[in-house]
């Protein structure tokens, strides 16, 4: 009998890991909200390291977070450095590409976990409004891909963007 259960309990776990090994190699995730505000208002507010964290939802969620800025204020090579608890962990945030209707980024982060994915502001108008996508991209190693079977990240994420374009839009149409 006990002989069988560990036969079973190895031939779950077996194909569990197989599951795993079957995911994709990367993940995309997005989230989008329609803002009263012109895109140069939210590019400035997305652009500037400083200003990005006023609405930056993992800056809320750790008040004793220690963070550092470095390079330009805003545009490419402005750059974020922070360590906090560990909802927030440790890495950096860097602008690395800038245009009207795009702020592109790369965050770096060395824990929880080390990985290294790209983001994308994207800045459409839509009338009076502008639709703002924050969308993120990386590769998705083998410990993200068995994590990714019991917690749903796209919505532990998605959560954490909906906060933040929510702060965003927040700060935009004050005034």
């Amino acid at each position: 009998m006990l002989k069988t259960t560990f036969f079973v309990l190895v031939l779950a776990i077996a194909g569990l890991l197989v599951f795993a090994a079957t995911r994709p190699d990367t993940f995309t995730l997005q989230r989008s909200l329609l803002i009263q505000a012109p895109p140069d208002k939210l590019h400035a507010l997305i652009n500037d390291m400083r200003s990005f964290n006023t609405w930056n939802p993992y800056d809320k969620k750790d008040p004793a977070m220690q963070g550092s800025y470095s390079g330009p204020a805003a545009g490419p090579g402005a750059r974020y450095a922070f360590k906090g608890n560990k909802d927030v962990g440790e890495g950096s945030l860097e602008i690395t590409s800038s245009a009207p209707g795009q702020v592109g980024m790369r965050l770096d982060m060395s824990a929880p976990m080390q990985v290294s994915n790209n983001i994308t502001f994207t800045l459409q108008p839509r009338g009076a409004a502008t639709e703002v996508t924050w969308a993120m991209q990386g590769a998705s190693p083998f410990i993200a891909k068995l994590m990714g079977i019991f917690i749903n990240m796209d919505a532990m994420i998605g959560r954490d963007f909906e906060a933040g374009l929510a702060s965003l839009k927040t700060l935009a149409e004050r005034g």
